[in-house]
């Protein structure tokens, strides 16, 4: 078995150590640019959308009550 004398000042981790963080480093620019295009696509609902659709869910909840008692009067006066 041969042992190399190496000299621990003089050990560094090399080019190719380099290369690959340099190319982690271009992979992570690219992925952060495609995410941020994705993101800029959804299109989420203004305040104003939402309170409107809260204020339909209610209105159509309130109908359904009033429909369901209408239903109970009925069947009480047959």
């Amino acid at each position: 078995m041969m042992v190399l004398a190496v000299n621990e000042d003089q050990v560094t981790p090399g080019v190719v150590a380099f290369f690959i963080v340099a190319a982690l480093g271009l992979t992570l620019f690219f992925l952060i640019r495609s995410m941020n295009k994705q993101i800029r696509k959804i299109e989420a609902p203004s305040e104003e959308e939402l309170r409107q659709a809260d204020w339909e869910r209610r209105q159509k909840e309130s109908a359904r009550s009033k429909e369901s008692a209408e239903s109970t009067e009925d069947e009480r006066d047959a």
